[in-house]
């Protein structure tokens, strides 16, 4: 890579010299999130978009705390729709113990109706010493409970990934740009000038200070096999990188040649990125889908199924994940000789595409790519439900007229944002 290319050509640009997990669920996630923290020596930055405060995550909450109170510096930002406030007994714990956290665009009631509050911080990082970072879909929320529907019978499907290499710049310059814009948001509605000009030379600055305190804490990996996957942080934000997600997944599957899984929980694509599909499958490679099985919500179930019938005419398998949730935002093409994988917290629908802060890891790495694509297997032959063509033709007028107008609400809201899909 020559070294004046951009920032955003580096960030999406696959390179060598990375060492990679693949972490399957909260169980494996939260453990290798603690181990990473409690080494921490100079930094952590962590966003989420849902930080629930009990059952398994309280183990990360308090590795947070325990980092600050050594004096690691550490800076959480959680979404104000899917984490709201931080509960009032750990706003006092992390405040006693120097953890420093924001509120990504904030909004309740009403104010929700409003376009530019749809616009929410969905990507799930994690970086730590600029040395180890983490990206996925996978929430601070136990694998066993759901928010609006309770207990669980099994765990909820979704990865993360843990990584040691050249995207680790790429991961903190992300969080810490958008460190400093958070700052500086609290110093606008705080009234406080002067904190709001020294906010704005540090967001300029694009948190160069936090960098060289990382960078100083920097080592060699940590009993981390060496490394030599290829791999890209691949972004979409409202400004830089608008379109950069699925134009990744676009090209990987035109590149693609034999087969295509993608595991996604909300699934609603675009005409391109449909397009994209209908030609691989034209070309022979085996496309299977696997999606949500369960009711979860109202739009996302129902728009999604409008879609079915155009994808199962041009042969291309959809099976409905059936034991819990899916949550997974994953895919992999022509595993495992020279394929591609990704991970991340980008779903393929609207909301992801078009309006939410998303991030994903791209993989181009032999065993890697072998790895998820054998647990996506076992979910697709084990623990899914395949949709008939001919059974899904002859759903119920009621059910049609329920997709239908899913799919038009969403049109709607897409024409309310002036977006196009």
């Amino acid at each position: 890579m020559p070294a004046s290319s951009s920032p955003a050509e580096r960030a999406s640009a696959l390179r060598p010299g990375h060492a990679l997990t693949l972490l399957k669920g909260g169980e494996a996630f939260f453990p290798a999130l603690v181990e990473a923290i409690d080494a921490a020596r100079a930094e952590v930055l962590l966003e989420t978009y849902i930080f629930a405060f009990d059952r398994s995550v309280i183990a990360v909450a308090e590795a947070l705390e325990r980092a600050g109170a050594r004096g690691v510096q550490v800076r959480v930002a959680v979404d104000g729709v899917g984490t709201g406030d931080v509960p009032p007994e750990w706003q006092e714990r992390w405040r006693v113990a120097r953890v420093h956290w924001r509120i990504f665009n904030p909004a309740r009631g009403w104010r929700l109706l409003m376009p530019r509050r749809w616009r929410r911080l969905h990507r799930k990082l994690c970086v730590v010493d600029a040395h180890v970072a983490f990206c996925g879909g996978i929430n601070l929320l136990d694998d066993y409970y759901d928010p609006n529907h309770g207990e669980l019978d099994q765990p909820r499907f979704d990865f993360s990934v843990r990584v040691t290499g050249p995207l680790v710049d790429d991961v903190h310059d992300t969080m810490t740009r958008l460190w400093a814009r958070l700052d500086l948001m609290q110093r606008v509605r705080q009234h406080d000038l002067d904190a709001v000009v020294r906010a704005a030379r540090k967001a300029a600055r694009a948190g160069a200070d936090l960098a060289d305190r990382g960078l100083a804490a920097k080592g060699g990996p940590r009993g981390v096999p060496g490394p030599s996957a290829e791999a890209a942080l691949v972004l979409r934000d409202n400004v830089r990188y608008r379109r950069r997600i699925e134009s990744s997944y676009r090209l990987g599957i035109a590149q693609a040649q034999r087969e295509i899984l993608i595991a996604n929980a909300y699934f609603i694509p675009g005409v391109q990125l449909q397009r994209a599909l209908l030609r691989a499958a034209e070309r022979g490679v085996r496309i299977t889908l696997l999606l949500q099985g369960r009711y979860e919500y109202f739009m996302q179930h129902h728009a999604s199924r409008a879609v079915y019938g155009v994808l199962l005419e041009a042969g291309i398998r959809i099976i409905e994940y059936a034991p819990s949730f899916l949550h997974a935002k994953v895919a992999v093409m022509d595993a495992p000789d020279g394929g591609l994988a990704t991970v991340g917290s980008s779903n393929l629908d609207p909301l992801s595409l078009l309006l939410a802060r998303e991030a994903n890891v791209f993989v181009r790495d032999s065993a890697f790519t072998a790895e998820l694509r054998a647990h996506l297997m076992d979910a697709i032959e084990h623990q899914g439900r395949q949709v008939d063509p001919e059974e899904h033709m002859r759903r119920p007028w009621s059910t049609r007229m329920l997709n239908w107008i899913a799919y038009g609400m969403m049109r709607l809201a897409l024409f309310v944002t002036g977006k196009r899909y």
